[in-house]
């Protein structure tokens, strides 16, 4: 299925900016399609055939819909949607007396044309399934008055509001609790969910008939949005209780009519959050201190390799300093991130620096190098391939060069479902007969044990002209 834009770029030619505008409209309008109990259709035009279609498209999650199948991408001739027509010819809400059957069900339509820089870009239809009529409710009559005057500012370019953030996973819905304000705080009409929020804030009187200044916690910040006909999104918090309310100012020829306050309650929502942050603080603080621990444990090992006489003592305990080292960097990277995933880039930079200052010198210049990215990986994945790639790095600086300096290159490669890991150096390179199985030094055998059983993956050596290449595949979750 094409995106809106292509849509739009394809079908009407829009471009820029008048493409954002409806964006933005499609990424706030389920509020008014709930309140109106009906299904939106976006209509562009085709400016040289005046064909329509439809680019986008919503439910509502307050009554039936009319259009089960999609339409998004449906073209129409112009005379088959008239009331769409005449809102882009007309430049005003079209609404016709008519019920229209071609669906199979008896639907009343509404077509708002969207303005953008003097022109009528869009328009968006609201279709209602009067099969399902009776008679209303308060809350009902409250919602399609709403719904009404959201429609004209629709039409006049002011909803929605401009600077709003469109990415609301938890803003409050219109099921979720509403507030019908007038333009002095004043609440007229209050939902049974709305009712039910503020009692959880302490409000234990009626709210309808009184001002927000007798009884909300933020009533001054409310008020004034209101007043300068501006939106507001706020929480607060009161007797273990947290509410989140969204102030939608409802204005006529940028004169304020009123309001319309959507409330949530996400007490337990918050309470489960501020449990994850104290998992998450306590699973950084222990990561933190594993590092701690285990630079502690390679202090003592160099403290004992200065005690040893034996060259052969003193280059095993370095070893092992730098396989230490090498599992507490990735714990010091976990210990700064609370998702337990490490950009092994970074981690596969700070290794080749920290195995440049310790293996290599003047009397021994091996330039290490980084090519290509491998992206995220969980800690599991990345520790011990921490500590394969200070064996293969380690490896290389000590037998591929014994009389000369030289190259080395790490190159990652991030694909679908795995990880491709090459180790290259321009050294004297093995032997035609040196085999991985027979050959592989306590290094090597290390890696590859890491490789397949930690990791699940290969790891294969093998002469590279000039010089070897290990290459390492790793299987990773798509």
């Amino acid at each position: 299925m094409s995106s809106l834009q292509e849509l739009v770029e394809n079908r009407a030619g829009l471009l820029g900016a008048a493409v954002d505008t409806l964006q933005v409209i499609t990424s706030d309008w389920q509020i008014l399609a709930d309140l109106s109990f009906s299904d939106l259709l976006m209509f562009c035009r085709n400016p040289d055939t005046w064909e329509l279609t439809v680019i986008a498209q919503m439910r509502p999650y307050t009554a039936q819909t009319v259009h089960h199948e999609d339409l998004v991408g449906r073209t129409f001739a112009a005379d088959h949607r008239p009331t769409v027509s005449r809102a882009f010819e007309q430049r005003r809400i079209i609404r016709d007396g008519d019920t229209d059957w071609s669906s199979g069900v008896p639907v009343r339509e509404e077509a708002i044309p969207i303005p953008y820089d003097g022109d009528i870009i869009a328009v968006v239809t609201r279709e209602a399934n009067l099969s399902t009529v009776r008679s209303p409710s308060r809350l009902e009559l409250t919602y399609l008055q709403v719904a009404d005057e959201l429609s004209q500012m629709l039409a006049e370019g002011a909803f929605p509001f401009p600077g709003e953030d469109p990415e609301r996973e938890l803003a409050p819905r219109v099921g979720d609790g509403l507030l019908r304000i007038d333009p002095d705080g004043m609440v007229v009409y209050a939902s049974p969910n709305a009712i039910s929020a503020y009692r959880r804030l302490g409000v234990l009187d009626n709210v309808v008939g009184r001002n927000l200044a007798a009884y909300d916690l933020d009533d001054e910040a409310v008020l004034e949005a209101l007043a300068d006909g501006e939106p507001l999104e706020s929480e607060v918090e009161a007797r273990g209780a947290v509410v989140l309310r969204r102030l939608v100012p409802l204005t006529r020829q940028h004169e304020v009519l009123g309001g319309l306050m959507l409330v949530r309650e996400v007490t337990e929502l918050r309470r489960h959050e501020r449990l994850l942050m104290y998992k998450d603080a306590t699973i950084r603080e222990i990561h933190h201190r594993v590092k701690n621990n285990l630079q502690t444990v390679a202090s003592l090992l160099r403290l004992q390799s200065r005690r040893l006489t034996s060259d052969e003592a003193r280059d095993a305990l370095a070893e092992s300093v730098r396989r230490i080292s090498s599992i507490a960097l990735v714990h010091e990277t976990l210990s700064q991130d609370s998702r337990q995933r490490i950009s092994f880039d970074k981690v596969a930079q700070r290794l080749i620096d920290m195995l440049a200052v310790s293996l290599t010198g003047p009397d021994h210049p091996v330039h290490m190098g980084l090519e290509g990215t491998a992206g995220e990986l969980p800690a599991e994945v990345a520790t011990p391939l921490a500590l394969v790639v200070s064996e293969l790095l380690q490896n290389a600086v000590e037998h591929a060069f014994p009389d000369r300096g030289g190259q080395i290159t790490v190159v990652l490669e991030r694909r679908t479902a795995s990880l491709h890991l090459d180790v290259l150096d321009d050294g004297v390179g093995v032997s035609e007969s040196w085999t991985l199985t027979r050959d592989a030094n306590l290094g090597l055998q290390i890696a590859a044990t890491l490789v397949e059983s930690e990791l699940g993956g290969t790891l294969e050596v093998c002469r590279n002209e000039p010089g070897t290449r290990c290459s390492l595949v790793l299987p990773l979750p798509r």
